[in-house]
């Protein structure tokens, strides 16, 4: 499948389904894991870490395919907090969860295709889509992690301009911390 085909474009709130889904597909969870639920709800407000508003998707004829989940560094402490209400609400505590982004940068937060369009350019087109969109909005820098244990991902990162920055643990894994910035113009 060529890029041309697919369509990037905001999130809107009927999209909330598929953008709490991306945020389980990210970190390897399917809709039986205990905060599917809560990934939905936050999915589904107009604030928070994973609110469809922070979020586009990406259309193959009309189907949503794929979405990514991008949002200013700065604004993390804020923008967790719901998760946060809710899993204290649900689960009586909060797990240690190491902040993955600062001030600074635009964060791309959680990125995931449906696993029948992988490979088809659908994840490049997203993550093009929300690192030029972030340029356009004045950011300098656009980051993301990335498993030491996923190459492949990482490739594709490099492949539209993220370079290491540093190396980092998230969740208990150890990560890459990688970075795009803005191309000066000469």
């Amino acid at each position: 499948m060529k890029t041309e085909n697919i369509k990037i474009r905001e999130a809107v709130a009927a999209d909330a389904p598929l953008v709490g889904k991306v945020v389980l597909m990210a970190l390897h969870y399917d809709d039986t894991h205990p905060l599917a639920s809560i990934f939905a709800e936050l999915a589904a407000r107009e604030v928070s870490q994973y609110s469809y508003r922070n979020a586009l998707v990406a259309e193959v004829d009309g189907e949503v395919v794929g979405a990514i989940i991008g949002y200013d560094g700065a604004r993390l402490e804020e923008l967790r907090k719901p998760l946060y209400e809710l899993m204290i609400e649900k689960f009586g505590n909060v797990p240690t969860v190491e902040d993955e982004t600062a001030s600074g940068e635009f964060y791309i937060d959680s990125i995931a295709v449906l696993p029948q369009w992988r490979g088809r350019g659908v994840g490049g087109a997203l993550l093009s889509a929300a690192r030029d969109s972030a340029f356009a909005a004045g950011h300098e820098r656009v980051g993301l992690i990335v498993d030491f244990e996923n190459p492949r991902a990482e490739e594709l990162y490099k492949s539209l301009g993220f370079e290491r920055v540093n190396a980092t643990t998230f969740l208990g894994h150890d990560m890459w911390h990688l970075q795009a910035k803005k191309p000066t113009r000469v």
